[in-house]
């Protein structure tokens, strides 16, 4: 089977080793923030924010939080061309979603007139909210969403990537506490190009068979 498709999703492995020396350019920087903004959401309720780490001290601020837990992560963090921090809000409120509506009837996708049926539909982020307002495993798969999205675009860019579950979430979001402004961050992305050294980069690609994983009923 020919596919441009399938060719970038059988190029793409994930990264053990990076070249400090190479670096994204800034057009493909742009290409994947406004790839991550365009990423799909429930209700398109957007509940998240991207950080992007390139300066040298965003970086070593990064690489600081690696002190006891996930230590073969550690040379990514400086190593890699970029650091990208997913984020999702906690709290997603109706406000928030109202603002989401707003955009939405500023664009041209709803009419003024109907906003407040478009803000009818946080009734759906309802069903996972507490009292308290705390519906992070909901804004938390959202921001999955997102990250599914850019591993495929980064392959169509031939960047490599790792994504990285193994940080220290509590000291990462003390490190940036300002930049998440209350926000969540699970999960990070690092993003650059391998290095000679990259073992993972030399081995065949590897899943199940596809009859024990797709079924047609």
């Amino acid at each position: 089977m020919n596919s441009p498709i399938l060719d970038d999703l059988n190029w793409r492995y994930t990264t053990k080793s990076y070249d400090p020396n190479k670096t994204i350019s800034t057009e493909n920087i742009a290409i994947i923030s406004e790839a991550l903004r365009l990423s799909a959401s429930s209700i398109n309720s957007q509940p998240w924010r991207f950080i992007i780490l390139e300066s040298d001290d965003a970086k070593q601020r990064f690489s600081n939080t690696f002190e006891t837990k996930f230590l073969a992560n550690k040379p990514h963090a400086t190593n890699a061309s970029h650091i990208i921090l997913f984020t999702h809000n906690p709290h997603y409120s109706i406000e928030d979603f109202e603002a989401v509506i707003d955009k939405n009837i500023l664009d041209g996708r709803i009419k003024p007139e109907k906003k407040d049926d478009a803000v009818s539909k946080f009734s759906f982020a309802d069903l996972y909210t507490e009292p308290s307002g705390y519906n992070a495993n909901w804004t938390k798969a959202q921001l999955y969403l997102a990250f599914g999205n850019i591993l495929h675009v980064l392959a169509r860019l031939k960047i490599d990537s790792t994504p990285l579950e193994g940080i220290d979430v509590k000291r990462v979001e003390k490190e940036f506490s300002q930049e998440l402004d209350g926000f969540s961050c699970p999960v990070a992305l690092a993003i650059g190009y391998h290095d000679e050294a990259d073992f993972n980069a030399r081995l065949p690609k590897s899943r199940m068979p596809l009859e024990t994983v797709v079924h047609k009923i």
